[in-house]
Order: C-alpha cells, then structure tokens, then sequence
C-alpha cells in the first residue's frame, strides 16, 4: 500500500465521505418523500437533534444501539406526525410551522439530553473494510456503518416505488396537483400526513447515525445545521432518491476535507476547510434559486413554486 499523501487523503476523503454522509442521506430521502407529496418540512433540523439525543439516552439506557435506532426513528415519528396534523389545518403555513417544530425538537432534546453528556452509550458496530490498506488512519476511515448500506437500499426502494407502484403515483400526483389528486378520490391531507410522519422517521434514524456512530456521543452542538442543510441538498438532487444519495456523499466528502488532510499533517487552514459543506450549501442555492431546471422538476404544490 502506497504511503504517497495524495493517495491517503483521497481514501480518507472517500471513508470520511460515507462516514459524514449517512446523516445527509437519511435527512435528504425524508425531505424527499415529504416534499414529492407537495409539503416542505423545515423542522427536520430538530428531528435530527432529537432522535440523535433519544437513541443515545436509549442505547445507554438498554445497552442495545439497535434499540437506540428505533427510538431516533420514533422522535422523528412523533415529531413528522405533529407537523402534519398541524399543517392539515386551515390557513397554516408549512414553512412556519417546520421552523415552529425545529425550535421545539431542538427544546426537547437539550431539555431532556443533559443527563446523557457524559455517559459513554453503546456505539454501533462497524463493518471493517480497510484492513488491506496496511495503514492504521486509512483502514479506521474505511469502516462503514450499517446504516450507511440501509440508507441506499431506502433510496433504491423509494425510487422504484415512486415509479413503479400505486402508492408512488399517489404521492407524486398528490405533489404536483391536489386538485387532480383529489379527483381520483385521494385524500390529499392524509397522504402528506402519512409522508411527513415517514420522513420523520427517516430524519430521526439519521439523527441516531450522529450520537452512536459519528461522532459516536451526544452534545448540544451535533448537528451543525445539517437538518437545514438537507433541503438545500434535495433542490440539488431535483427531488430523486438516487441522486440524494450522490448529492449526500458529495457533502459529505466536502465535510471530510479538514479530517483528511489533518491525517497527512496538513493543518493551515482547518477551519476554513471545516467551512466547506456551508459554503457548499451556499453556493448550491445560488445557482437553484435562478435555475429553471430546478422549477421544472419541483412538485408543482411546493410553495416555492408558487
């Protein structure tokens, strides 16, 4: 195994890319679901919060990090579930109340996580895959998480039902008209209901990724925005599972640049490169708040097409 620099920063770069990217990715597909059925949620932000703080408090709790998944999945749940009861209600913005639902998951989770700050919770297991590299920092960069493989196999099977069944129709027609949806005999209401709860529960699993995997602990400063920074990254994918995934391997490799080269010693700068899935984020809206592509591809119920 060669030692060239170039060669372990761009392996590291590639580990650090999945390793950062399992929360994009989870985030991103909710967001997806939820803004093809024709309702944005910008309160994923404190699903991921709260599900990272609830799947660390019930992994050290039970001992079992699978557990810890399945209540992330459950904030996301209750909290996906609460925006879409209130936004089927009449004369309510969905863009006010996701940044009402961000302020109060994000509330919750600092209110009940202090306990858990320092405790040591279960982290889950890894599948090692860098043990040929030779190097130490390369083969702990090439762990992949499990939920890494379960975040591509959801976007598969999201993108083949979006496709190919009655419920992807359903949801599709219900994003790009409620009124022709409503013809069919479909509740438009509960279908988004049913879509925000799911992505909720998508974004609360991603939010487990952060607390029991990486970074591996719970404190109040884990999420760094990338809730936020989820939506500006399924305008980019052009609301496709497939290309979320793509989209969040590409944030997240950008969220590897510091990490990576401060393995080769390469410390001038850190910050600056720490900043680049901001400015990454940044730079994505720019170019999709004038592009026509982007409108074109938007559910025609999103408020920002209207």
């Amino acid at each position: 195994m060669s030692h060239d620099p170039l060669i372990i920063v761009l392996i590291a770069m590639i580990g650090g890319a999945i390793r950062v990217s399992t929360p994009f990715m989870f985030v991103a597909l909710g967001e997806c679901l939820t803004e093809k059925s024709g309702r944005i949620n910008l309160g994923l932000e404190g699903t991921l919060v709260l599900g990272a703080m609830l799947a660390y408090a019930t992994a050290y709790q039970t001992g079992s990090p699978w557990l810890g998944i399945l209540a992330g999945g459950a904030a996301g749940v209750f909290l996906g579930s609460l925006h879409g009861y209130l936004c089927k209600l009449p004369k309510v913005n969905d863009i006010a109340v996701g940044i009402a639902m961000m302020s109060f998951g994000i509330g919750l989770a600092f209110f009940f996580g202090k306990p858990y700050i320092q405790p040591q919770a279960p982290r889950l297991p890894a599948i090692p895959l860098g043990g040929w590299t030779g190097v130490p920092q390369l083969a702990e960069a090439l762990q992949i998480n499990p939920l890494f493989l379960v975040g591509i196999a959801a976007a598969i099977v999201m993108a083949w039902a979006f496709a190919n069944t009655k419920w992807g129709l359903i949801i599709r027609t219900t994003g790009d008209s409620a009124a022709a949806a409503r013809a069919m005999g479909v509740s438009v209401d509960w279908v988004r209901y049913l879509a925000t709860t799911i992505g909720g529960f998508l974004a609360g699993v991603g939010g487990s990724f952060l607390s029991l995997s990486y970074p591996g602990s719970w404190n109040e400063g884990l999420s760094s925005g990338q809730g936020l920074m989820a939506v500006a990254l399924v305008i980019f994918a052009r609301w496709s599972p497939i290309r979320c995934v793509m989209a969040a391997l590409l944030f997240g490799a950008a969220g590897a640049l510091g990490p990576s080269l401060q393995s080769v010693g390469i410390t001038q700068g850190y910050y600056l490169f720490n900043a680049a899935p901001y400015i990454l984020t940044l730079l994505i809206l720019i170019a999709s708040s004038g592009s026509q592509q982007a409108f074109r591809a938007a559910p025609g119920e999103l408020s920002i097409t209207k």
